[in-house]
Order: C-alpha cells, then sequence, then structure tokens
C-alpha cells in the first residue's frame, strides 16, 4: 500500500507539470458479470447490477490538434446480482486502477464537440463481498477476482464550454474487463455501459 501511495503521489506531480488540463469524472457502471466455471458452463441466474465510478486525471493534446489522450486514476464498482428460487446472491467490488484514453474531436469547436473515444484501463481488486442469502464471503481470497484486470473502451464523449476556465463533459463507454493473472478453472470478465459526467479545467491556456 506504501508503493502504491507513492507511485500515485509521482504519477500526479509528473502529470500536472506538462499537461493542459485536469478533470473529474464520475457516473454510473452498469455490469454483467460473464462467469464460467471449472466446465466452461455459464451461469444463467446472472443478472446486471450498478455501481458508481470516479476518476481523476490529466489531458494533453497531440501534435494533431484534434487528437488528445488522458491519464487518470480510476476506482470501478463492478456489482452484480443473481439468484433462483432457492438462494439469493449478489457481488459488491471496487477496483482501482490507472485509466488511458485517446480522444478524436469531430467538431473542433471551442463551444461544443463530439468526441470518440478508445481507452484501455489496468486495475486490481482493492475489495470485495459475495452475499449468498445470509453468508457474507471475502471476494479478496478469490483468484478469479483478484490480480490484473485489463479493460479495453470505446465510447463518445460531448463536451460543452461552460468559459475560458473550463467545460463539462457527458459520455457513453462500453467496457469489456479480463483478468490476465487468474489461473483457476472459474473463469470471470465484465462486461459494462458506463454513463459519465465530468467537470474539466484548463490548466495552460492553449486549451481554451
Amino acid at each position: 500500500m506504501k508503493n502504491l501511495l507513492v507511485f500515485i503521489f509521482l504519477f500526479f506531480a509528473i502529470e500536472n507539470s506538462i499537461s493542459q488540463e485536469v478533470f473529474f469524472v464520475t457516473g454510473k457502471n452498469l455490469t454483467t458479470y460473464n462467469f464460467k466455471n471449472s466446465f466452461g458452463e455459464s451461469n444463467p441466474n446472472l443478472k446486471g447490477g450498478s455501481g458508481s465510478f470516479f476518476e481523476l486525471g490529466f489531458t494533453n493534446k497531440t501534435k494533431n490538434e484534434r487528437v488528445a489522450y488522458s491519464f487518470g486514476l480510476v476506482l470501478n464498482e463492478y456489482n452484480s446480482i443473481g439468484g433462483n428460487s432457492f438462494n439469493h446472491y449478489s457481488w459488491k467490488t471496487n477496483y482501482l486502477g490507472i485509466q488511458t484514453r485517446y480522444y478524436y474531436s469531430l467538431l473542433d469547436r471551442n463551444d461544443l464537440d463530439i468526441v470518440p473515444t478508445i481507452g484501455f484501463n489496468i486495475s486490481t481488486l482493492i475489495n470485495g463481498q459475495q452475499t449468498i442469502d445470509a453468508s457474507v464471503f471475502d471476494l479478496t481470497k478469490e483468484k478469479e477476482f483478484t490480480g490484473v484486470v485489463v479493460t479495453p473502451s470505446l465510447g463518445v464523449q460531448f463536451k460543452y464550454n461552460l468559459s475560458e476556465n473550463g467545460f463539462v463533459s457527458f459520455g457513453y463507454n462500453y467496457c469489456r474487463g479480463f483478468n490476465l493473472t487468474n489461473t483457476t478453472d472459474q473463469k470471470l470478465g465484465f462486461s459494462t455501459h458506463q454513463l459519465q459526467f465530468g467537470v474539466h479545467y484548463f490548466i495552460n491556456s492553449c486549451c481554451n
């Protein structure tokens, strides 16, 4: 944990020194678990769940003024529910990671823009619980949840400038999560529809 905090501090110190924009984005994750047991069978009783996400990061433009990229620290809740006539179960998880994205400006206007995005996230479980009826289990001990999870995404962002100092954004991302380090016979992935709202502040006059 100490090494993680040092890394986060250095990451934001370096990015703040070279970046053109700082942002905070939050919203809802609508997640479905893609689970297969040791026989390769899916669970038909799994249903989607909702959770929140929070991202703090920095954005820079490239030499092409229409293209930008960002780095951020993100906390994602990937939750799910399920059950049958006899049992009810649910999963609540928190994944902490680094999010990168590339943006392409379609309108290239100062007041309003539509921006397709492509992203990549690498994260790990920091806490999680599975509840089966009245019993609660710690998911940090389950290999299909822990380890390194990578999540590519595609999305679109709508930007509206409020002033010369910054803008707000609304967006949608479709994300697929894969666990790269799970060596067990049980496999778990995530399919997530992400709805987002962001506040962006220019820290370099060339951005506005």
